[in-house]
């Protein structure tokens, strides 16, 4: 049983398939691409398309640099259809419980069981929003969609890391725009993209945080270049004065459904070795992030730690 539908649970599908393992995938969403349709209007990956892919089948090409979330989304649907990927929609999964045969995946669509369970319903679903009481509309990065719904407003945008940048270079023509952040902007060097990020990961040489925090992908550069992208440091007083602040604070895992197993420790993550829980083998977790494998939470990174995960569970050693 694979929960989640989108690149993760794609990938584990692909080399379940391959290996000859019955599965089906659960998907919440009533549509293919995960959380991808639901991103900001002008979102960008940060590699081209060739380095955006799958296992199996590249991305198509995308005549204009780095592809847009629409893009990613008609490449999953494909590819979803491409390999007869048995998804079941829209299905919510509610939690997941144990005994001592198999694990039990309850949803709003009855109960199944499974020898194996992999989740791979990533972070999305679950953004960090620091409590603050203040005057004007919060939003958060998952609200946030086209920068003329906020023109002539004084918007506050917080957060240094990619998608805080890309949400301030796209509303700074529209609104006027403060940009806050804990330190000052560490923008990667111009010439790196994800496929280099994911290669630093794979290779564990140094960690890709040493090298900065923001890919400039063409949008943000041009802002950065036309100094629109002045940002200040996290100020209460402006917080209180803007009309509307976006908090573009990052993600937590979405493992609400693995409550009753009770394996998450004080971060919310569960131990793993590779994928597999260590508190319940019949149990794995693939596309979170580091913690489940280098650049797992990426389109290119996601496949290595899918092909192991199933090699594991097909009982055959992993060749990665």
């Amino acid at each position: 049983m694979v929960i989640g539908g989108g690149q993760a649970g794609l990938a584990a599908a692909y080399y379940l398939r391959r290996a000859g393992v019955e599965h089906v995938v659960l998907d919440a969403q009533a549509s293919p691409g995960g959380a991808w349709p639901h991103g900001w209007n002008s979102l960008r990956l940060f590699s081209i398309a060739r380095h955006s892919s799958l296992p199996g089948w590249p991305m198509p090409p995308f005549p204009d640099g780095y592809p847009t979330a629409r893009h990613v989304v008609d490449y999953l649907t494909a590819y979803e259809k491409r390999y007869d990927i048995p998804v079941h929609r829209s299905v919510q999964v509610a939690s997941v419980s144990r005994t001592d045969e198999e694990l039990l995946v309850h949803t709003d669509a009855g109960t199944w069981t499974a020898r194996h369970v992999i989740s791979a319903t990533g972070t999305w679903w679950r953004p960090f929003r620091p409590l603050a009481e203040l005057p004007g509309r919060q939003l958060h990065t998952v609200d946030y969609r086209d920068p003329r719904e906020f023109a002539g407003q004084e918007v506050v945008v917080v957060g240094g890391g990619n998608s805080g940048a890309q949400i301030a270079a796209d509303l700074a023509p529209h609104a006027s725009l403060t940009w806050m952040t804990r330190r000052p902007p560490r923008y990667l060097p111009d010439e790196i993209d994800g496929k280099a990020l994911f290669d630093i990961a794979s290779r564990r040489v140094g960690g890709v945080g040493e090298l900065g925090d923001i890919v400039a992908v063409p949008p943000v550069r041009e802002a950065r270049d036309s100094g629109l992208l002045a940002a200040t440091p996290v100020d209460a007083g402006a917080l209180a004065r803007a009309d509307v602040v976006i908090w573009c604070t990052g993600f937590r895992p979405a493992l609400g459904h693995l409550a009753p197993l009770r394996l998450r420790d004080d971060r919310g993550r569960v131990a793993v070795s590779g994928t597999t829980s260590v508190g319940e083998p019949r149990l794995h977790l693939l596309g979170y992030g580091g913690w489940t494998g280098p650049a797992s939470a990426t389109l290119i990174g996601v496949g290595p730690t899918a092909k192991a995960t199933v090699a594991r569970i097909a009982g055959s050693p992993a060749r990665v």
